[in-house]
């Protein structure tokens, strides 16, 4: 244990040390010196992400260590990055981001404190999924919902802001996915007909799918959000995989979202666009076009090149030559200043954070908590493949934001739970076995046996019912009855014996002995000279 903490407090320092020197590199190249505003600030981020590690090993003590020395690495990359942005463009988004990390950083570590078994959230099933849907669905309300960019994914609370609540539904739509599945594997697993060598499921089976599908399909019409509902849909296969083993299901959902992704494009011109910008980026008419064009897809590019193999340096690059600098396009900005190895660096940091989710989610030997692991671990993964496979032109944006990087403080907050639970996950994972030698086993397994001995003398000892004595005869129940030296059970209740052993039955009344069998008289005289035959 003590090589572990240690091991632990190398990593942290070492995050530690790697963000610090790229804020004073960072700092010392735009402004020339270290803001004190900022000084005090990340101070304080840096001392409650103290105290939240140390109260993980204090409450989780065999949790995952390489998670959150990555987390810290990759937001404080991330608001690095913002506050260059913001010393170029004169904004103050930084500051805010900071803020949000406090909210976030409180968030997990009252998880982490409280959280002890995560068992505890598959009783919360179905209110998971209706706080999910709520949340998922509130951005249609007319008064607190709003639409930024073409996508109604916002919601605004006067005096609070504006946040994603997609970024909160996805952690209660996965604790309701992973207690169904986890219910229902058995009925799911269960295959229907081969066809070109994959087991279909039923169709009586289909109807939870079919539900997820519908429900996806209705926020990429009504929200305009290709991003959120694709997730929620992986999220709900890669699960649906993960319970029943079965690559049937994968095909299915893959053919299933791809028709419905075909039937919106030709139905709305918002995905249609979309596809079109993706298609042919570089195109004069795809470029100048207005509204959902490709301009973004374009200058994110233009940055990713000009960042070249080891990029032009914290500081060194030009801001405004990508749009949505701070936001989905971060990494593009990221690129340019760090340059290709940079951002390979920062998807291994990525990688590392979803093998330990994946691995925790192989070492768990509770069957929800190998559901929620995988779910969790997926869609966080999905996120960044979606996010950066848009800017490269892999994909078709989808308008997702990179976690733990990305301004926005509901994205922030929500991954960071994410990983908080990964956490808890962990620990009862890495948890060892107990030892079959050690003491508090062989005490366990006294007070097992003695327990079992306790109530095998309870129900030794439990009332047994005397029997009622039967009578031979109504004329021997009339002479009892009026017998005054008999008591008369017919009037008094029946009685029991407190001790174990039971009661000897009584005596049966011997039966008179029966009267011989008469003999048959023949009338017909019988020739005995013949054998015995009738005359």
């Amino acid at each position: 244990m003590i090589a572990t903490r240690f091991r632990q407090i190398a990593l942290l320092l070492l995050a530690v040390a790697i963000s610090a020197l790229a804020f004073i590199q960072m700092f010392q190249r735009t402004t020339g010196a270290f803001p004190v505003q900022y000084a005090i600030m990340l101070c304080a981020a840096a001392a409650l992400f103290l105290v939240f590690c140390g109260l993980t090993a204090r409450f989780q003590p065999y949790a995952s260590q390489s998670i959150m020395p990555c987390v810290l690495l990759l937001t404080a990359t991330g608001i690095t990055m913002i506050a260059r942005i913001d010393q170029s463009e004169g904004w103050d988004i930084a500051k805010r981001q900071i803020i949000w990390l406090y909210v976030a950083l409180v968030l997990s570590t009252l998880i982490i404190v409280f959280l002890r078994d995560y068992r505890v959230l598959r009783r919360f099933s179905y209110v998971s999924m209706v706080v999910g849907l709520i949340l998922l669905l509130s951005p249609m309300l007319p008064v607190i919902g709003t639409e930024i960019n073409g996508a109604r994914i916002w919601v605004r609370i006067p005096g609070l802001g504006s946040f994603q609540p997609g970024e909160f539904a996805k952690l209660f739509l996965a604790f309701f996915f992973a207690a169904y599945l986890f219910d229902h594997r058995d009925q799911l697993a269960v295959g229907g007909k081969k066809v070109l060598g994959l087991q279909l499921p039923r169709i009586k089976d289909l109807g939870p799918i079919i539900v997820v599908w519908i429900a996806s399909m209705g926020v990429l019409v009504v929200q305009h959000d290709l991003g959120t509902s694709l997730m929620f849909f992986a999220m709900f296969v890669a699960m649906l995989y993960t319970s029943t083993g079965r690559k049937s299901w994968i095909v299915i959902g893959l053919i299933a979202f791809a028709a419905g992704a075909m039937l919106a494009a030709s139905m709305f011109s918002h995905v249609g666009s979309r596809v079109d910008a993706w298609l042919h980026p570089f195109s004069n008419e795809q470029y100048t076009k207005s509204p959902g064009g490709s301009w973004q897809l374009v200058t994110g590019i233009f940055g990713l090149a000009s960042g070249g193999m080891i990029g032009t340096g914290l500081g060194q690059g030009h801001p405004s030559l990508v749009t949505f600098a701070n936001s989905d396009f971060i990494y593009a900005s990221l690129g340019e200043e760090l340059g290709l190895v940079g951002v390979m660096a920062i998807l291994m940091l990525y990688l590392i954070i979803i093998a330990s989710g994946f691995i925790v989610a192989m070492k768990i030997k509770d069957g929800f908590g190998k559901l929620l692991a995988s779910g969790l671990v997926f869609t966080m993964a999905f996120q960044v493949f979606t996010v950066v496979g848009g800017i490269t032109l892999v994909i078709p944006l989808t308008g997702l934001t990179l976690p733990y990087m990305a301004a926005g403080g509901s994205s922030l907050i929500a991954n960071y739970i994410l990983a908080a639970l990964l956490i808890v996950i962990s620990n009862s994972a890495n948890q060892p076995e107990p030892e079959l030698t050690s003491d508090t086993f062989q005490h366990e397994a006294l007070a097992a046996l003695r327990n079992k001995e306790l109530k095998a003398r309870a129900r030794a000892t439990e009332p047994i019912v005397r029997p009622r004595v039967a009578s031979a005869t109504p004329h021997d129940v009339s002479e009892e009855a009026n017998d005054p030296q008999i008591p008369n059970t017919a009037e008094e209740p029946e009685y029991t014996v407190r001790t174990g052993v039971i009661p000897s039955v009584p005596q049966v009344p011997s039966m008179p002995p029966a009267p011989p069998v008469p003999q048959i008289q023949t009338n017909f005289p019988i020739d005995t000279s013949n054998g015995g035959e009738r005359a």
